[in-house]
């Protein structure tokens, strides 16, 4: 008997009574039993999502879809194809076993069947199927586990540029959210699609805090000055694009991976937020093209925050003001398709606006 408090449970797809019969009395002491007599029925069972067979015993010659094919449906399904598949048929070549393990089975049992050799395949692949499952979950915890602290270094080391600007931690959520709405629209978009999946708009909306970490650098006389900056004086703050490119630079390389950490999307941001679609923004002067689409994203959540933001030096402008400049830039400070993308999400970045609050 087993000593498990949960049987696991078994799909039987048989079409004749009498093989349905003899696999139950095998395994029925041990394992929890669903039966399916053709295809159509045996992926209904196998795709409810609420009870998951933990294996599936599966026959060849069934009427209307065969064996073959509902492996290969199954295993085509997000939800049902890591579901170990066992054929168990009369047809007993080399030919028909290679054909069951193409299609995606764990094994071949030819009929009639042995039923201890039944019981020991079952057993053995149920133990697999639980060991990956397993490792899977340790795997997910883990992964979470290190986005949450990547998470935390991120907003630490973000906020210590903001506690030494006139900007505040509120202006760091909000640009967060801000590019993350833009990348998310944009997905479907012919120009941004190959490039913005949904694992590139995650790493850009985690990354996004560190856009302004280079003013750390920045002197305070320039950095907290209440005024207008002298030509001089912004010079200086220009580099800040740089400095938060190295620093960030720096760390990617101790990490010892250059090529799929999310610092790399992180240090492109940093350098070229502040570069202009019409080539007259800073620190490179890039172009269209050739600017990164995180840093012209960023660049347009920067912009909108910083003018509807209150500071020492100036009030906050509407957010139809903001959005008239914004539309007023297309084609000139912004690359237009991300402007057209911000004119339709404009009611999401005004409501954004007023939910997160510099006193929030």
């Amino acid at each position: 008997m087993s000593t498990q408090l949960t049987k696991q449970t078994i799909l039987i797809v048989d079409d004749a009574p009498e093989n349905i019969d003899l696999l139950n009395v095998i395994l029925s002491q041990d394992y929890k039993i669903k039966v399916a007599l053709n295809g159509e029925k045996a992926i209904e069972i196998a795709s409810d999502a609420k009870d998951l067979p933990d294996l599936i015993l599966l026959d060849v010659m069934l009427p209307g879809m065969d064996g073959y094919a509902i492996c290969r449906h199954l295993k085509t399904d997000d939800l049902t194809r890591k579901i170990p598949i066992i054929f168990i048929s009369a047809l007993g070549t080399a030919t028909d076993e290679k054909q069951g393990f193409d299609v995606g089975g764990v094994d071949y049992i030819t009929k009639p069947v042995v039923a201890a050799t039944v019981r020991a395949r079952v057993k053995t692949h149920l133990a697999l199927y639980d060991q990956n499952r397993a490792l899977e979950e340790k795997v997910r915890e883990r992964t979470e586990e290190l986005l949450h602290t990547q998470d935390a270094t991120i907003i630490g080391f973000s906020t210590l540029a903001e506690f030494r600007d006139q900007e505040t931690g509120a202006h760091i959520t909000r640009t967060k959210q801000y590019v993350f709405i833009l990348a998310q629209y944009l997905t479907t978009h012919p120009r941004f699609q190959g490039y913005l999946n949904e694992n590139t708009v995650e790493l850009i909306h985690r990354s996004a805090p560190l856009h302004d970490i280079g003013k750390i650098a920045v002197p305070d006389r320039i950095l907290l000055k209440p005024g207008p900056l002298t030509p001089e004086e912004f010079e200086i703050m220009k580099k800040h694009t740089w400095h938060g490119y190295n620093a960030i630079q720096r760390a990617e390389q101790a990490l010892g991976n250059t090529q799929s950490s999310f610092l790399r999307i992180a240090k492109e941001i940093a350098l070229t937020h502040h570069e202009k679609w019409n080539g007259k923004g800073y620190p490179r002067g890039l172009a269209g093209e050739n600017i990164p689409i995180s840093g012209r994203l960023m660049a347009l959540a920067d912009v909108y925050d910083a003018l509807t933001s209150k500071r020492i030096y100036k009030d906050a402008a509407s957010h139809q003001d903001a959005l008239d400049i914004i539309l007023a830039e297309r084609g000139k400070h912004f690359d237009p398709d991300i402007v057209d993308a911000f004119a339709g999400l404009a009611d999401i970045f005004k409501n954004i606006a007023q939910n997160i609050t510099d006193d929030t």
